[in-house]
Parts: C-alpha cells; sequence; structure tokens
C-alpha cells in the first residue's frame, strides 16, 4: 500500500519570473510501505516528525507567493524527508553520512536508529530522490528559458536550541540564518535579503545552498540562497501551531521575492 500523496508539486508562477522557492522538508507524509522500514513505534516517530519537519514552511512560501508583485514558482517537497532527503548528496560526499542523514536516514536527531544501518537505499533512491532531482533539474531550466536566469530560494526551519544531530550546533542561531554558496549566492543577493528580513546571520548554525547537480559551479545565471529561520519566531517548538510571526516572515519573503525579481 503507498500514499496517494505525490511525491512533489511545481507550483506554477509568473512566466517572467525568475524565483523558485524550494520547500523540500515541510511535510510529514510518510507512505506505509516506506513506513514498514522505519524502526520506530508511532508515538516515537510523531516525536520524531516534530523534530525534524520544517513545519509550516509550505504555509510561509504559498503567502509570500500570494504576496509577491511577481508571483514566484514553488516546488514543494510533499512527502517527509523520513522518505528521502533530496538535498543530500546520495554518496561519500555527503558530509550528514556521519550522523546518518545522508539521502536516507538511518539515525534519528537524537542519533538513535531509525533504519537498520544494513538497509539498502536504493529503492528509495531510484523511487523518490532520483525523480525528485530530475524534476528540479527541469524546473531550474525551464526558469532558465523563461527569464534568463533562476534565484533558488530555499526556505527552511530551524529549531531555537541545537538537536544532537547537528555538526555545527554551537555556533550562533540568530532569527534568520542565510546559507550561502561562494559560486551561487552574489552578494546582491545577501544584501536583499538582509532589507527584507532584518536581524540575519551568514551560515550559521546551518550553511550552502540548493542547486540541481548539472547547474552547480557551472552556470552562474542560476543563483541561490537558503533561509533558514528559527522556529520559535513564528511557532510553538517542537511541531506544535503556526503563531503570529508566520504573516511578517511572509511578508519579508515576499519583500525578498520582489527584490531580486526586479
Amino acid at each position: 500500500m503507498t500514499s496517494a500523496v505525490p511525491s512533489f508539486e511545481l507550483v506554477p508562477g509568473n512566466g517572467e519570473s525568475p524565483v523558485l522557492l524550494h520547500v523540500p522538508h515541510s511535510a510529514r507524509e510518510i507512505p506505509a510501505d516506506v513506513r514498514a522500514g522505519i524502526v520506530l513505534d508511532d508515538s516515537a516517530l510523531e516525536r520524531e516528525l516534530d523534530h525534524i519537519v520544517d513545519a509550516h514552511t509550505a504555509e510561509l512560501a504559498e503567502r509570500a507567493a500570494g504576496m509577491a508583485a511577481v508571483t514566484p514558482w514553488r516546488f514543494v517537497n510533499r512527502l517527509s524527508r523520513l522518505v528521502v532527503d533530496p538535498e543530500r548528496f546520495p554518496d561519500e560526499r555527503e558530509e550528514m553520512l556521519a550522523v546518518g542523514m545522508g539521502a536516507v536516514y538511518t539515525r534519528t536527531t537524537d542519533r538513535e536508529v531509525l533504519r537498520p544501518a544494513d538497509a539498502d537505499p536504493e529503492p528509495l533512491l531510484a523511487r523518490y530522490f532520483r525523480p525528485y532531482a530530475r524534476a528540479m533539474t527541469e524546473a531550474v531550466a525551464e526558469r532558465l528559458a523563461g527569464a534568463g536566469r533562476v534565484v533558488i530560494v530555499d526556505v527552511h526551519s530551524y529549531p531555537s536550541a541545537a538537536l544532537p544531530y547537528e555538526l555545527h550546533g554551537d555556533g550562533p542561531r540568530p532569527l534568520v540564518c542565510l546559507g550561502t554558496d561562494p559560486f551561487h549566492t552574489p552578494p546582491e543577493l545577501v544584501t536583499a535579503a538582509r532589507e527584507a528580513f532584518g536581524e540575519v546571520g551568514l551560515d550559521s548554525p546551518f550553511s550552502g545552498t540548493y542547486v540541481p547537480l548539472e547547474f552547480y559551479g557551472r552556470d552562474p545565471r542560476v543563483s541561490a540562497l537558503m533561509v533558514e529561520i528559527r522556529r520559535d519566531t513564528y511557532m510553538t517548538e517542537p511541531g506544535g501551531p503556526a503563531g503570529p510571526g508566520l504573516g511578517p516572515l511572509a511578508a519579508a519573503l515576499a519583500a525578498l521575492v520582489d527584490a531580486v525579481s526586479r
């Protein structure tokens, strides 16, 4: 038995918009056959989802898209990152393999067993990871054809207190963390984000950006920025409802979209 929820969705925006809001970690949905390979009981799994999910970020991106002067495109993961994490490398290049969180997680945020260490990741990579990567690559190529450039804004959130899995959790935890890449994040993109969000930090506790491998380090027309929002600014942690902070953050994200669309 599998879930009827699609793996991902490309939500069209204005044909002239270069902006692609990417929301990879907002969902909790896990297909039943994938759930069968996870060793946690139901209550432990719900607790893990509370900690690992970037809750309400899909709603944040949707609100921002509706407020923007030129509607951006949105690429939204509709399945939990416990199925596959589309932003990881599926091989030894992935730093997070050290804590069992490569493309297919084997450990939880508390570094407990999620899947057996000898579980074969290939079926999940073939069914979910590679189709997602292809579709995201095609979405970027389409925006290059339609707008001549692409600005990928990766929409994430992170907990106010570091979790055991974090490799760099001892650094600053600002209200908004901007993840950057030396090739794909031009200074003017960081400046626009600073003006939109106000108080921000750079590359702590999370760093880097997501760019499909076909373009990564090769095509300067593809720029990218990761926006990591500290969860206590807009929701009840862990895994609780959104609060009044979500509205201003959506307005700030819309301001960023407008700035980079011009």
